[in-house]
């Protein structure tokens, strides 16, 4: 794991592509052999008129990450995992953290880079730990939280085969489930009876395509207002927009994002703003997952 001082050579690579990068907080990179190029946004931040806070939220802990940090292994892996205990808690204490943030009006316009969060949207993606995340903070900070289908994490929704080993797509969850199970929660039109993810499990050479088309989309939406986005999401997807919005033609680091860890970015006409990453410091020790 390289802390701050061995990652500010990158730092001086990325001014040089036309980014402004601040970084206000803890970073921490380790070593991981698997990753992808970036594509090419050269221009990205000439779309904006105003700055947008982004924040990036992963979800609380889930049986998937509970079974992984006790066994070292993903045999006996849930397709579509729920929040453990623990994630719930961690849930809870995001959702109260946010809420301080959303009674702080004056926080709008703060130039301090670690005040509390005052949101204006908030999305997740379609898979249960992320949505059960998002609607524990949607119900505390009184915003509609909305399904963003392409936030979901790396792979999809699959499950691996037991002689072979292939990863085999399913179909994920459909309309109906979602609307006994969360029926608070804005769903794309587009969803219906059959599923959500219906596709083959996703390759690693398709994940920054993805990333990159998040990105536009993003800007498209929130690019021309003072908007103050958050997205509850997965820690694999989380990398891949990272290397997206930073242009890391790199594929040997991994950005560590805890369960419920924030990270933030500020858009604006100028560049890019890393204002900090993996914030977590209201959660008591005990629920740091």
């Amino acid at each position: 794991m390289r802390r701050v001082s061995e990652v500010r050579r990158t730092i001086l690579d990325l001014r040089e592509k036309h980014l402004s990068l601040k970084i206000a907080a803890g970073v921490f990179i380790q070593g991981d052999p698997k990753g992808s190029s970036s594509p090419n946004l050269e221009g990205l931040h000439r779309r904006f008129i105003r700055k947008m806070q982004f924040y990036f939220i992963r979800h609380g802990q889930s049986a998937n990450n509970l079974l992984y940090d006790t066994t070292g292994s993903s045999i006996g892996r849930n397709q579509d995992p729920e929040l453990t205990p623990i994630g719930v808690e961690q849930a809870e204490k995001l959702a109260r953290f946010l809420h301080e943030g959303s009674l702080q009006t004056d926080n709008k316009r703060s130039n301090n880079p670690i005040a509390n969060v005052s949101l204006t949207h908030l999305y997740s993606s379609l898979m249960t730990r992320a949505v059960s995340t998002g609607t524990i903070v949607s119900k505390e900070i009184g915003l509609p939280l909305v399904a963003w289908e392409d936030i979901h994490e790396t792979g999809g929704i699959y499950l691996d085969d037991e002689d072979s080993g292939t990863r085999i797509g399913q179909p994920g969850r459909n309309r109906n489930y979602f609307l006994e199970r969360y029926p608070d929660l804005v769903l794309p039109l587009t969803l219906g009876s059959t599923g959500w993810w219906n596709r083959p499990f996703e390759e690693r050479d398709q994940r920054p395509a993805r990333a990159e088309r998040f990105l536009n989309e993003l800007i498209a939406r929130h690019g021309n207002g003072d908007d103050r986005v958050a997205i509850i999401s997965h820690g694999g997807f989380y990398n891949y927009l990272l290397r997206t919005v930073l242009k890391l033609g790199r594929d040997d680091c991994w950005f560590v994002l805890n369960n419920v860890g924030i990270t933030r970015l500020d858009f604006h006409a100028a560049g890019v703003d890393l204002v900090y990453m993996n914030r977590i410091d209201f959660l008591p020790p005990e629920l740091i997952t």
